[in-house]
């Protein structure tokens, strides 16, 4: 694991427009850490994951993943090569799965590592394989996505994200599209991450007992800003701040 923090956010703000999403977030994560961050629709929350991988640019302020250190800015060569080793280091999981369903659930998790990181189709198919079996789905190597179900894809989501060998998991809601019954078995793939491979986690969920099992740490965003954060024993407990005992009163 790496020395210091995986995540460095210094002064994070991010704008749409004359719309304000992000209002100066600093947060430090550090290696084996999961985070979970939690607040009502609109908060900021997916933007902020966003961010971390530099899906959407910030406005200002700093985003360090893994000793890269990157600022908005004029997208010069080295920094766009900045921008790649930085995505190559965070693991996406996002609500709907994004797999392409031209190909096989192998194929999805092998296409990150042939094309991007250059690995050899064998290898990189040896290493697909595994991950399919890490996650549960080992006899679904050779099936399409429409012939699986919405757990199953996502847990194909997982595998691909891994695939990538990420310094850091990002998971945008993931189990938000998922039919109730479903749910459980892509939290327990998250859970096994976070248990067995010590995987660094940035987890944006409402599912506030995988939190209370799992997370290091709870953020609540609220309009842009971390209001409220601590342990899962004391925030689920006994959270300091009004806006965080209503949300919480509401979904517990």
């Amino acid at each position: 694991m790496p020395d210091g923090p995986v995540v460095r956010i210094k002064g994070l703000h991010k704008s749409f427009g004359p719309l304000e999403v992000l209002k100066g977030i600093d947060l430090e994560i550090e290696p084996g850490e999961v985070v979970v961050i939690f607040g009502r629709s609109g908060s900021g929350k997916s933007t902020l994951l966003r961010c971390v991988n530099w899906l959407e640019e910030p406005s200002a302020g700093v985003v360090e993943v893994d000793g890269i250190r990157l600022e908005p800015g004029q997208r010069t060569r080295s920094r766009r090569e900045h921008i790649r080793e930085v995505r190559m280091r965070c693991g996406m999981v996002f609500q709907e799965f994004n797999l392409f369903p031209h190909l096989t659930a192998l194929e999805n998790v092998m296409e990150g590592p042939v094309t991007v990181r250059g690995l050899e189709r064998t290898t990189s198919r040896r290493l697909a394989v595994e991950l399919l079996g890490r996650v549960g789905l080992a006899d679904k190597a050779d099936e399409h996505p429409i012939r699986l179900s919405g757990g199953q894809k996502q847990r194909v989501a997982i595998a691909r994200a891994l695939a990538m060998e990420p310094t850091i998991m990002l998971f945008d809601e993931p189990t938000s599209a998922l039919d109730p019954e479903l749910i459980g078995e892509v939290l327990a793939v998250m859970k096994a991450l976070a248990t067995e491979m010590q995987m660094t986690m940035m987890v944006v969920t409402h599912e506030m007992g995988f939190a209370r099992e799992v997370a290091n740490r709870m953020l609540f965003l609220h309009e842009g800003e971390v209001v409220e954060e601590g342990p899962p024993s004391r925030i689920l407990t006994e959270p300091q701040d009004a806006r965080t005992r209503t949300f919480l009163a509401a979904v517990l």
